[in-house]
């Protein structure tokens, strides 16, 4: 069975694997098993000046230095994720990210991992990006950095934007979509990410929702006729 690994948004500070099951219905109905993936949002735990100094400054910190809702350690825990997902079921046929939001940031920071810092190297088939964050430092500059307190450097080394790297041989196609209602910024950022993958050679459609705002984009996975359930339903017959 193909396995769909949805990472939800919030702007990395709100919702959780709990609220994100609404799109399970029809796909599971289509044979694809949904799992819903977790992470720490900001600001748990926040780190105090000290740690916060030790985490946020020069390379990636080590797993001590992290606090919980570092964006560091978001990365990580998702990637981590991933990891376990597929030791723990080795016999999917292959894994699809989808993410929404923060969550489209966080799968696309995994399409960037190194997998041999983790022990296993999941068979990623193809991402539908949603509305997605992809250069993290115009965040610096407004409210939502109040809670997640991420320097120049934490930015820098977790907007995928900065870290598209050439395609392998079996890179997945990527979907990256964007609503007709969505800010700028983000439609923006869509169209940017998509070209910057597209030029490294990577296999990448991108998908402009008419009719569609932020939210509504991704609620609508709960509907069999909405086109990007329709995306997913197709993935049995696709392998």
């Amino acid at each position: 069975f193909p396995v769909l690994v949805y990472i939800h948004g919030g702007y990395w500070q709100c919702l959780s694997k709990d609220e994100s099951g609404f799109a399970a219905p029809p796909l599971v109905s289509q044979g694809v098993a949904v799992v819903a993936v977790g992470y720490d949002t900001a600001p748990k735990g926040r780190c105090c000046p000290a740690e916060a100094a030790a985490a946020c400054a020069g390379p990636a910190p080590s797993d001590r230095a992290l606090c919980p809702g570092h964006m560091d350690a978001m990365v990580r825990q998702v990637r981590r994720s991933l990891a376990f997902l597929v030791q723990r079921y080795p016999g999917s046929r292959g894994v699809y990210l989808c993410g929404h939001s923060a969550g489209a940031h966080l799968a696309a920071m995994v399409l960037s991992t190194d997998w041999a810092d983790y022990g296993a190297v999941p068979d990623i088939k193809g991402a539908v990006l949603v509305s997605g964050v992809y250069d993290l430092e115009p965040i610096l500059h407004t409210y939502v950095n109040d809670a997640l307190n991420m320097s120049w450097e934490v930015a820098q080394r977790n907007s995928p934007m900065l870290r598209v790297a050439p395609a392998a041989a079996a890179a997945c196609e990527v979907l990256v979509a964007v609503a007709q209602h969505d800010s700028p910024e983000f439609r923006r950022q869509s169209q940017e990410y998509g070209e910057a993958l597209r030029a490294a050679g990577w296999s990448v459609s991108l998908l402009d929702l008419a009719g569609v705002d932020h939210f509504d984009i991704i609620e609508k996975l709960s509907e069999d006729t909405y086109v990007l359930t329709q995306v997913g339903e197709e993935l049995p017959s696709s392998l």
